[in-house]
């Protein structure tokens, strides 16, 4: 995926961004407590297996980071943008 191409859909979602090699795009998310970091990241988890397509997971105590990339393509892809929309969407 193209630099500009990638810029464009970023504006898009609220809260990600490109990570320092621009292979993948991430948000951290902040809570109180731990319990609401692991339902999270659970529900990222199963977004990624709805979709067939899953993010690394990070959590702990008052945070869960969700990044997509499509490893098979070293890179960004239409899915990883439509799963981080997909993920905004359940959280409104």
């Amino acid at each position: 995926m193209e630099k500009d191409d990638i810029t464009a859909r970023l504006e898009s979602l609220k809260g990600w961004s490109l990570s320092d090699d621009g292979r993948a795009i991430t948000r951290r998310f902040d809570f109180k407590g731990f319990a609401k970091a692991v339902e999270m990241a659970n529900l990222a988890a199963w977004l990624g297996n709805r979709h067939n397509h899953h993010p690394d997971v990070a959590f702990g105590w008052g945070y869960c980071q969700v990044s997509f990339t499509t490893h098979d393509a070293g890179g960004l892809t239409d899915a990883d943008f439509a799963c981080a929309a997909h993920l905004d969407a359940l959280l409104s």
